[in-house]
């Protein structure tokens, strides 16, 4: 089985993310090859030009709405609208009186300030796939996931090309490689001048792994980090940086769907609440002191590939080298768009994953989620 994390014994480099020593790390060992195509797409956005560009006939959705899960009418005929059958006898509804009926739990399950999303204005994504193309700890399906999930956004999600911004080390551009420069300057470009009901993809495929938390706001005292192509070199990315300009300053009202395919992943983006299988909340995964630090008024959440201590595992679907994770998220929405966020992670952990694989999908979030509702993005 081929797994998405790095040994200690091949990791060495400068460090170049704010001070953090690399002393203490835990990783796991992999070893993949390359197996994706080199193609350009034409309508994807050149990174430093979407950073500075402002792309025309954006709808911006400013107005505010009421502290529920109050997806929109319009949402959610936008939704029906584009689902198919799932062989299921019953189809999952939004119905405004059980929502609106809802009071929100007090903070600090919640930020002062927090809105559900609609996710009726603006889409944009941010896709990295990495497969360390002629490195001692080479990759297959990473650029492949990256590229399905660019496709998958766009075809069921309605995601404009020119919206999508798509790092791989396969690119011949050097502004679409997935450097540690490159991948900090994308991140702030997906989340530069959301608004309220904008909605956000970030999905990761490549390596992840932990290091030694340094800021206290970890219970198991490690952090998660992801590795950019060059990170022998440059370091990699911590969490808690990801979270700073992923999460943070985001507006109340926006969402943030993140994915991860890596190992190590269960909570790489700093999110405070975990859910289990069953759709249940697990409990904070960060200590008390940290709650109000992570606390965030948008909409934030993450699927993961496996838990903090588990790896991520590869498969092959037609003869083409995928991440179990990006293949089972991207399969189980295209069978049934039409469920609830505790359906779509038991489908995609049970179903999916589980049978073959011991690594089980996480979800988390920046709030407390019925996980009853329906999923949005």
């Amino acid at each position: 089985m081929v797994v998405r994390g790095i040994t200690p014994k091949t990791y060495s480099h400068h460090h170049h993310h704010h001070g953090r020593p690399e002393h203490g790390e835990n990783h796991s060992r992999q070893r993949r090859h390359l197996s994706s195509s080199a193609d350009r797409h034409d309508t994807e956005p050149i990174l430093d030009k979407a950073l500075n560009l402002s792309v025309p006939g954006v709808v911006h959705v400013r107005h505010s709405h009421k502290h529920s899960h109050d997806h929109s009418d319009r949402c959610d005929q936008h939704h029906h609208s584009h689902s198919h059958s799932s062989g299921q006898n019953h189809t999952l509804q939004y119905i405004p009186s059980r929502h609106s009926s809802r009071p929100l739990p007090p903070h600090p399950a919640y930020h002062p300030q927090f809105q559900y999303s609609k996710c009726t204005g603006r889409k944009k994504a941010l896709c990295i796939g990495i497969n360390y193309i002629g490195q001692r700890d080479e990759l297959r399906g990473c650029i492949n996931d990256a590229e399905h999930v660019r496709e998958f956004l766009i075809r069921q999600y309605h995601f404009r090309p020119q919206d999508i911004v798509i790092l791989a080390d396969n690119r011949l551009d050097s502004r679409q490689q997935p450097i540690r420069k490159n991948m900090i300057d994308a991140m702030y470009w997906l989340v530069k001048d959301a608004q309220p009901n904008d909605s956000l993809f970030f999905h990761y495929s490549g390596h992840g792994g932990q290091t030694e938390d340094l800021e206290g706001d970890e219970l198991d005292g490690m952090d998660s980090v992801i590795y950019p192509v060059d990170f022998r070199k440059r370091g990699h990315i911590v969490d808690d940086e990801m979270h700073r300009i992923m999460v943070k300053n985001l507006p109340p009202g926006c969402r943030l769907t993140a994915l991860f395919d890596s190992c190590y992943s269960g909570t790489m983006l700093d999110l405070p609440f975990i859910y289990s299988i069953q759709g249940k909340l697990k409990g904070n995964m960060v200590s008390p002191r940290a709650r109000k630090r992570l606390a965030s008024p948008a909409d934030a959440i993450s699927f993961s590939a496996c838990k903090d201590g588990q790896e991520s595992a590869d498969t092959f679907q037609g003869g083409v080298a995928v991440g179990a994770m990006s293949y089972a998220f991207i399969k189980s929405l295209k069978r049934n768009p039409n469920q609830s966020y505790h359906a779509l992670l038991k489908d995609v952990s049970r179903e999916i994953l589980y049978p073959r694989y011991t690594q089980k999908a996480q979800f988390g979030s920046s709030h407390h989620v019925d996980t009853s509702l329906k999923f949005v993005l």
